[in-house]
């Protein structure tokens, strides 16, 4: 064998092993990427409030249980024409809730809000078929802020 091809295949080996360095790093970077990304997301309620304020209640799947999830209220208030988050709470426990009656037809089993300042608001939800729904939580908007009814 002459030197020639020698070096050659000495940077062929080369370039294959850097080559395999930049995928398994590429991996690496997508799975921990993957690792942070933002948990799967279920707007399953919505009102607005006149021209002062909108609620929205938000499923969030858990990232460490398929089978959980989380609920978000949160209260937009209008500035300058447009909606802005003002508050946000966590309705019962995190990660309390199971995700696929949260998601389905039948999951809100009641959401009522008033046009009022202070604005009630009555929230509750599927728990599963067989159990029911929630006992009702009750919170109250006031300036754009929520606080436990």
């Amino acid at each position: 064998m002459d030197l020639t091809r020698m070096r050659t295949r000495g940077v062929t080996a080369t370039a294959l092993v850097a080559l395999a360095a930049t995928a398994l790093g590429a991996a690496g970077a997508g799975a921990s990427q993957a690792d942070t990304a933002a948990p799967q997301t279920r707007q399953i309620a919505s009102s607005v409030l006149g021209t002062d304020y909108k609620v929205t209640l938000t499923a969030l799947r858990s990232t460490d249980d398929e089978y959980a999830a989380s609920v978000r209220l949160q209260v937009y208030t209008q500035v300058n024409g447009a909606w802005k988050e003002s508050d946000r709470v966590t309705v019962g426990d995190v990660d309390g809730w199971f995700w696929y009656p949260l998601t389905g037809r039948a999951a809100v089993c009641q959401f009522s809000t008033a046009s009022t300042e202070p604005a009630p608001l009555t929230v509750s939800l599927l728990l599963t078929p067989s159990l029911g729904c929630s006992e009702p939580t009750r919170f109250v908007v006031r300036e754009g802020r929520v606080y436990a009814g």
